[in-house]
């Protein structure tokens, strides 16, 4: 099998397979695949050690490095997760920020390792794309009051409630 030509490499500090292996829990069509151990002693790991562990998450392809603290995440970089309701929006955003995680603003909040993920209603996108650009206004200026959304309060503040 050929590996795809793009694939997002995420630096964790030895723990790459855990948060692989939460990342599959969370999300659907998310799994763990194979790992490298270090053929070698290198600066990230000693030989035998797991260097890396493939890994999906909603379908895209992910290589998590186990190489060590030199490197943090950033909001820099986030990954966005579209949901359809509440509840969806809900259970990822707890998922998150429950098991170590931390909560933030907009609908953004971050893992346990550090990782940006927002959380993001469908509806939240419609609203701030609204053609009436009076309702679309409405409906950013209540969202920048938020953390996690809440989509019953943009679609009343979209219909000027």
């Amino acid at each position: 099998m050929t590996a795809p030509s793009l694939v997002t490499c995420l630096w964790f500090d030895g723990t790459a397979r855990a948060a692989a292996e939460f990342y599959a829990a969370t999300f659907p069509d998310s799994h763990v695949g194979p790992a490298l151990a270090a053929p070698a002693d290198n600066p990230s790991v000693p030989e035998g050690v797991e260097l890396t562990v493939e890994f999906t998450v909603l379908g895209q392809k992910f290589l998590g490095l186990n190489g060590g603290p030199a490197f943090r995440h950033s909001e820099a970089v986030s990954f966005m997760v579209y949901t359809d309701t509440q509840e969806e929006t809900d259970r990822y955003w707890d998922a998150i920020t429950l098991n170590g995680g931390q909560e933030s603003a907009c609908g953004w909040c971050k893992d346990r390792w550090g990782v940006s993920w927002q959380i993001t209603p469908r509806a939240l996108i419609a609203a701030i794309n609204d053609p009436d650009r009076a309702a679309a206004k409405r409906a950013m200026e209540a969202m920048m009051e938020m953390g996690k959304i809440d989509i019953a309060a943009i679609e009343a503040a979209r219909r000027g409630d």
